[in-house]
């Protein structure tokens, strides 16, 4: 006997009403993708629940998959067994037998299939004088028992879970559109990727590059931290702009203290053209409120005023040393660190304007032209897909 199937418990999925169908069908659908690398695995559902049949694959590797994917509230190993007394039997003495660190149990019987002949209580009752009686050393807590043996009694089968792992929780990614995420290669960008993902957003990215003065190892740090985020849900598309005349010319024409703010409003008239070629409905940054000069009260009121999409900051009321927790959690701080400087961190001024005037720089604007200069960036835009694979061939590469 083992564990052969991975359980996976829903969250707010449950609440969904009519869409409750589509938003698990996509959850099906990103599971698979994620375990592509386990060709064996397959998934499937029933009233309520969804399973992973492992079909041979160690069960850890595709529990660890399975962790980061949203819309999950969480996941246990579990035996499947048929509707049938004596094997339920034995497979609970199974997994009892085989759990570590436990003196104590409680066994909770959940029949959904009212076809079958023993009611829950009476069932709890069989099984826990069963395992009493084949084993020593064990004793039943109710209230904080060591291990809980879960067993669900449905239509097509009975399984046996004694461990629950939490999920990421959230929706599945692809169920609520997608954002074009502003990715910069520091550290709170990715972590506003993966909170957007997490409230059920893909995400595509776009990156704005500008050589000689940012490097190439600059760019790959940024692809790298999409590769990241391919962990997370599907795959990232990142579109990376030539940006370095644009932002000479801008920081040689325009006044130095409002250089700054006239950029981030070229990055988002950039921006919304790609949105509005790949039919993207919004804009995702990772600012935080105070934290620097483009992104205080007054500046994102001048800054947004180039666009009409709606631009989402879900760090905005977080502090610095959150972020920080968020980014150790999801991998990707030890690359935001690393030392190449990205277009935000060249050419930055003295003083830059922490209360711009919409009024001053739309003077300022019109006394050069910068659309020529926007469409030739928007022209040469690269896009780059990333799908997860570096890091699975990195997974490999290890074993050997």
């Amino acid at each position: 006997m083992q564990y052969d199937h991975i359980l996976i418990r829903y969250g707010e999925l449950a609440l969904k009403g009519k869409n409750k169908k589509s938003f698990i069908l996509q959850l099906q659908n990103n599971i698979r993708e994620q375990l592509k690398p386990f060709p064996n695995a397959t998934v499937k559902r029933t009233q309520g629940r969804m399973f992973v049949l492992l079909n041979g694959h160690d069960p850890e590797p595709v529990m660890e998959k399975c962790r980061n994917i949203f819309g999950i509230q969480s996941l246990s190993l579990a035996i499947k067994l048929q509707n049938d007394e004596s094997e339920i039997k034995d497979g609970a003495l199974w997994a009892l037998e085989n759990s570590t660190d436990v003196q104590t149990f409680k066994v909770s019987v959940k029949r959904i299939n009212k076809d079958f002949p023993i009611r829950s209580q009476d069932m709890n009752q069989a099984l826990g004088k069963h395992l009493l009686s084949n084993t020593t050393g064990y004793t039943v807590d109710v209230h904080q028992p060591d291990l809980e043996l879960k067993v669900e009694i449905r239509f097509e089968a009975t399984y046996i879970t004694s461990s629950v792992v939490s999920g990421l929780g959230g929706l599945p990614v692809g169920t609520s559109g997608k954002t074009l995420l502003m990715l910069s290669g520091g550290i709170d960008s990715p972590v506003a990727g993966f909170l957007t993902m997490k409230r059920g957003v893909e995400i595509e990215a776009i990156h704005f590059h500008s050589p000689p003065f940012t490097s190439e190892r600059a760019k790959q740090k940024v692809l790298d931290l999409a590769e990241k985020l391919t962990h997370y849900g599907s795959k990232v598309k990142v579109h990376v702009v030539p940006f370095t005349k644009l932002q000479q010319h801008i920081f040689r024409e325009m006044p130095e203290n409002y250089a700054m703010t006239i950029m981030r409003r070229m990055m988002l008239r950039i921006s919304e053209q790609v949105c509005k070629q790949k039919s993207i409905l919004s804009m995702t940054t990772g600012e935080s409120l105070g934290q620097v000069a483009s992104q205080t009260m007054e500046s994102m009121n001048t800054i947004n005023e180039v666009t009409n999409y709606p631009v989402l900051r879900p760090l905005v009321s977080m502090d610095k040393d959150d972020i920080i927790k968020f980014s150790r959690q999801i991998n990707t701080y030890d690359i935001s660190i690393r030392p190449y400087e990205d277009c935000c961190t060249i050419f930055v001024p003295k003083s830059p304007k922490t209360r711009p005037a919409r009024e001053k720089v739309n003077a300022f604007e019109s006394q050069a032209e910068f659309s020529e200069l926007i469409d030739e960036a928007v022209n040469g835009i690269e896009e780059i897909t990333l799908t997860g694979k570096q890091d699975i061939e990195k997974e490999f590469e290890d074993l050997f």
